[in-house]
């Protein structure tokens, strides 16, 4: 039976999550349909252009996505204490760049004076915004509505376009969160339409590459930090070079469908992560398949657990295997 959303996002347990959304129906949501020859190609840059816009709006940071042919892939973390410190102000601007609001709240955008009992009205709007612009469900509501819209409109049909609901893992501890990202980062080499990381189009180790090389981070992706320090900022704390460099390692043992070596003294990070290289090629390579509703140690396993009450979490044994400290 499936599980509430509810019960599976817990921002008390962890701000990291795997979302996935996939097509219900036969025709593409990217890519080129083998029966009838015809490109959708383009749609890719709609759910890119899209995602980075959403990523501007809400209060909910992209670590990591891929476009896929029929899929798409997201590592999202929630700020909900960046959300809880904006103004009415803010909120309400930020609403109104994706949805038109109330009368109310309309009026008080172009200006307009409010009564006293409409000012108490717009407040609790105004909360009931803040709430939603932390929301895993409406960022992912956002996103996945508007593509269903336009691919609706350019296919002239009707109807569903993306499964009833969209797939969502929590990510309970770094370890987690890193591997995820790989896992996403190297989709379309796992799929065999891209040989390396920076020719991966329309994922973010893409755009991360590109903007490396200028001495850069991508604007709109959340960044890397470097290692855990006092007064650390907010972000990814490791390297995005040693990031990097290992998806770039990674990936070139996928290709070669080997179980292949990472050399740890030559990418430091897998031994911060307490990974070894067979358990981090397992990770990287069939994240889902092993993992449900959450990933991460046994321990953060079995806390998630208890703050979400479930009574059975998938994946405890192989959380205890390929977590454990090499």
């Amino acid at each position: 039976m499936p599980q509430s959303r509810k019960s599976q996002i817990s921002l008390i347990a962890t701000p990291y999550y795997h979302c996935v959304s996939r097509c219900v129906r036969r025709s593409f949501l990217c890519g080129q349909d083998i029966i009838t020859g015809q490109s959708y190609e383009h749609r890719r840059g709609w759910v890119e252009k899209r995602l980075l816009f959403l990523s501007s709006v809400f209060s909910i940071d992209i670590a990591a996505y891929a476009v896929m042919s029929n899929h798409t892939h997201v590592v999202l973390h929630v700020d909900k204490k960046q959300a809880q410190s904006w103004s009415m102000n803010e909120v309400l601007e930020r609403w109104h760049r994706l949805h038109k609001g109330t009368l109310i709240s309309q009026k008080y955008i172009n200006g307009d004076k409010l009564s006293e009992g409409e000012l108490l009205t717009l407040y609790e709007t105004a909360d009931v915004y803040c709430q939603r612009l932390y929301s895993i469900s409406w960022f992912m509501r956002n996103l996945n509505e508007y593509i269903a819209r336009e691919a609706n409109r350019e296919d002239e049909c009707t109807g569903r376009f993306w499964e009833g609901r969209f797939k969502s893992q929590a990510l309970l501890d770094e370890s987690a969160v890193l591997a995820c990202m790989a896992y996403v980062d190297l989709n379309p080499i796992r799929a065999k339409i891209s040989s390396t990381p920076e020719t991966s189009n329309h994922t973010s180790i893409e755009k991360r590459i590109q903007t490396l090389l200028k001495g850069r981070q991508p604007r709109y992706l959340m960044r890397f930090v470097g290692n855990h320090r006092h007064n650390m900022p907010k972000g990814i704390a490791y390297s995005l070079v040693d990031y990097c460099e290992l998806v770039d390692c990674t990936g070139r043992c996928i290709r070669e469908d080997k179980t292949g070596h990472i050399d740890s003294h030559q990418h430091p990070i897998l031994e911060r992560l307490g990974i070894n290289t067979e358990q981090w090629l397992t990770l990287t390579t069939e994240f889902e398949k092993h993992f449900s509703t959450a990933a991460g140690s046994e321990n953060m396993l079995q806390q998630y657990k208890r703050c979400t009450q479930h009574q059975r979490i998938r994946g405890m044994g192989k959380a205890k295997a390929l977590f454990k400290k090499a």
